[in-house]
């Protein structure tokens, strides 16, 4: 259906110099811009610095983050003395089968390991 549409409005169009009416389908929509249901919570600040900084790195198994980490470890150890990481695989797969679980108890991994902060890598 037309972006323009309207349920049950006759639309008009051209096809080779014809004229055609008809009478477009009725369908039932849901606007995207519906109430939220989740509560929108504040981000925590950025640190100022990572610099001897423990990060968790998390991966949703979509998209080469094996090369992605691999190249930001490198780049954010030669800006950054002393940043440590965790490794991807430590923490599951962020995407798939057992999604709800890997990111319920990511709150508790995160800070047995002693992550001060988390790089996320979505691909897809």
């Amino acid at each position: 259906m037309p972006p323009h549409a309207v349920e049950g409005v006759k639309s008009e169009f051209k096809v080779r110099r014809l004229k055609i009416t008809m009478m477009e389908p009725v369908y039932k929509v849901v606007w995207p811009m519906g109430k939220s249901a989740a509560k929108i919570k504040p981000l925590a600040p950025r640190l100022p610095d990572l610099s001897g900084k423990m990060v968790g790195e998390l991966y949703n198994q979509l998209f080469k983050g094996d090369i992605l980490f691999a190249e930001l470890r490198k780049i954010l150890e030669r800006r950054f003395p002393g940043i440590k990481f965790i490794d991807y695989t430590v923490f599951g797969d962020t995407h798939g089968q057992h999604e709800s679980t890997v990111v319920a108890t990511l709150p508790d991994k995160l800070r047995q390991r002693g992550c001060d902060a988390v790089i996320s890598s979505l691909g897809g």
